[in-house]
């Protein structure tokens, strides 16, 4: 998998990115909107895997390509799966022409000087290891800034670039 032709493909393509990356907490109301109510699985793997073949349906979509989407987020279990008989990365950027990137965050702390910072990435290099050996292109993580508090952004700031750090290391 080429980061040249990836990066190729982020600067010059024409299309949106895809957030295929629902974690635990959102999940369920993804499916909902999908039509599959709490009632029709019994556990958080069975969720997983009706959220992974969801995901899998909208990937092999035929109008799911790079000639409109440019990008797709996955979630990290959705990067340790197949799609289309390959590993999820591997099938996005090889058969759709679609740059993988993954979530990385944990979720937000509660809201302090206007802001909502990211909690804790525990295994963060391992992750960050398994995403290269599978063709992830990047990161995607998120901090949420609700007022104009300095303090706060101040804080989002610094986190956001001690990861960024972190992540190109």
């Amino acid at each position: 998998m080429s980061d040249d032709a990836m990066r190729t493909q982020m600067e010059t393509g024409q299309g949106f990115i895809a957030a295929l990356d629902q974690s635990g907490g959102s999940t369920p109301k993804a499916l909902r909107l999908y039509g599959i109510e709490e009632d029709q699985y019994s556990s958080e793997a069975e969720m997983f895997d009706l959220i992974h073949a969801m995901r899998a349906r909208i990937a092999t979509a035929p109008g799911f390509t790079g000639d409109k989407v440019i990008g797709a987020i996955l979630f990290e279990m959705t990067m340790d799966r197949e799609i289309g008989g390959k590993p999820a990365a591997r099938y996005l950027w090889e058969d759709k022409r679609v740059v993988p990137f993954l979530k990385i965050d944990k979720g937000l702390q509660d809201e302090v000087d206007g802001v909502q910072m990211m909690k804790p990435i525990p295994g963060l290099s391992e992750l960050l290891d398994r995403a290269v050996s599978h063709g992830i292109f990047g990161t995607k993580e998120r901090s949420v800034i609700h007022s104009a508090n300095p303090a706060g952004i101040a804080n989002i700031v610094a986190q956001q670039v001690d990861l960024g750090f972190q992540v190109l290391d």
